[in-house]
């Protein structure tokens, strides 16, 4: 189980601009250029979490993003679900459309690890990840 690339990226750039001292916006160029990481990919990154409320931009030159939560009342699992989707290590997880699930001899102990999983990240802010 691994998390995307999208969630590292989103989770780098939500802790830079949770430490921001100055309370000035940054913008996906200055957080792609310090974390090397890449820019149309960050942006597009940032407009999502703009989408989903977890930022607010602000255009102009001296623009850039700032947070719009309070990432103390965001559990994990909640900010990856809005981003990808449901967690499952496997398929039936979380589609139970699988033309194999009544005559699995797996599902029982893969939905226990699952449900581990699940119960781990729900346990966990956003506001532990970023500061």
């Amino acid at each position: 189980l691994n998390i995307n690339k999208s969630i590292e990226y989103a989770l780098i750039a939500l802790r830079h601009i949770n430490d921001n001292q100055d309370k000035s916006p940054y913008s996906a160029k200055q957080i792609s250029s310090r974390y090397n990481i890449p820019q149309e990919l960050l942006a597009k990154i940032l407009q999502k979490l703009c989408k989903k409320n977890y930022l607010y931009a602000i255009k102009g030159p001296n623009g850039g993003y700032l947070l719009n939560k309070n990432l103390q009342k965001i559990k994990l699992i909640d900010f990856i679900e809005s981003l990808e989707g449901p967690i499952g290590i496997v398929k039936c997880s979380t589609d139970l459309n699988c033309d194999l699930l009544d005559m699995c001899t797996i599902k029982s102990p893969i939905h226990k690890i699952n449900n581990s999983i699940r119960d781990v990240l729900s346990k966990i802010t956003l506001h532990e990840i970023t500061n």
